[in-house]
């Protein structure tokens, strides 16, 4: 659309495109639409400057920043001279603070993909591609939760039917007394096709993005932590005696939590640090979020919601803190 020679970025580099970009304005001087869009970057606002017809023209790569960036221009038009605007002399550092970590994460991933490879089976995570086979494989056993009896032994704690209600043991016992692996293993439980099969799919995804810019070993900690406390926050809920749902079976199990946690520390992480590699579009946050509150709405039948909610919070403590220890090693 545009000569390359023309274009002048305050930060990205020359692949922008501008399709995707939205006009804020124009700036007669080269030299100042230049000193505009480091202030603009300096404040996390990443744009472009080209010429356009002897004026310089001001995009913005994020829709979510156009209402803010046309303020400050209109700003910036009054006075640039304003002391707010000697931020843009940062600029300089904070490209170069960027590349350094640019440059060690691509070195860490080349280290990485060295020693251990990029990934598994079709480009999946390895461990990734066990939790899927795991999770088949007890969907199999229990005839997709139709043979509860079959894989009582993954629930959380031993439940029982009586006079139409659904009861829960109290206190979890089995785990104190040594079965531990009860805390994480309803995960693997999934109640019908549908139910395996979209969530097979987004952890095929969420979990290789993890294990191919970090490690098994980083996704193993967050699926156990997500999943241990998301099965809690939903047997917290389920003490009290409950109506049956259909047939009977307790509707707790699946990798939902798991999935809420992996996308909630994906999301976060790669919010505060660009460079971990981590990007979830803003339609997929959006379309999980939505598709939570729907799930509390009752509207689409008996959900565990709570393990969706506490897995989606753990994940994104997860993405904070991962993010927070990253800056201080940096």
């Amino acid at each position: 659309m545009f000569p390359r020679e023309t274009i002048h970025l305050s930060s990205g580099g020359l692949g922008d495109n501008l399709s995707a970009m939205r006009v804020i304005g124009y700036l007669e001087n080269e030299q100042v639409a230049q000193h505009f869009g480091d202030f603009l970057y300096v404040r996390g606002m990443e744009n472009t400057i080209n010429e356009d017809e002897s004026k310089w023209a001001i995009w913005v790569h994020d829709d979510d920043h156009l209402k803010e960036a046309g303020e400050w221009l209109a700003k910036y038009r009054a006075n640039p001279l304003a002391p707010e605007f000697t931020a843009a002399n940062e600029a300089g550092k904070k490209r170069e603070d960027e590349e350094k970590d640019h440059t060690a994460f691509q070195k860490r991933m080349h280290g990485r993909e060295k020693f251990v490879g990029r990934s598994g089976l079709y480009g999946m995570g390895k461990l990734t591609v066990s939790l899927m086979a795991i999770s088949i494989i007890v969907s199999l056993l229990s005839g997709l939760g139709r043979n509860e009896n079959s894989v009582m032994a993954l629930f959380i704690t031993k439940w029982s039917v009586a006079g139409g209600y659904l009861e829960w043991l109290r206190g979890l016992p089995e785990i104190r007394s040594g079965q531990v692996w009860r805390l994480f293993t309803p995960m693997f439980i999934h109640f019908g096709i549908m139910h395996i099969v979209f969530n097979m799919l987004w952890l095929r995804d969420l979990g290789s993005m993890i294990e191919r810019k970090e490690s098994s070993w980083k996704l193993l900690l967050l699926v156990l932590v997500t999943s241990g406390g998301s099965n809690l926050a939903q047997y917290s809920i389920s003490i009290p005696a409950l109506p049956t749902l259909g047939g009977g079976a307790p509707n707790f199990g699946g990798m939902s939590g798991v999935v809420y946690g992996l996308l909630g520390y994906i999301w976060i992480r790669g919010k505060l640090d660009p460079f971990s590699g981590f990007h979830l579009h803003q339609s997929t946050v959006t379309m999980m979020l939505i598709w939570l509150v729907l799930c509390f709405t009752g509207l689409l039948g008996p959900i565990a919601n709570l393990a969706h909610l506490f897995g989606l919070l753990i994940g994104m403590g997860m993405g904070y803190l991962s993010s927070q220890i990253h800056f201080k090693k940096s």
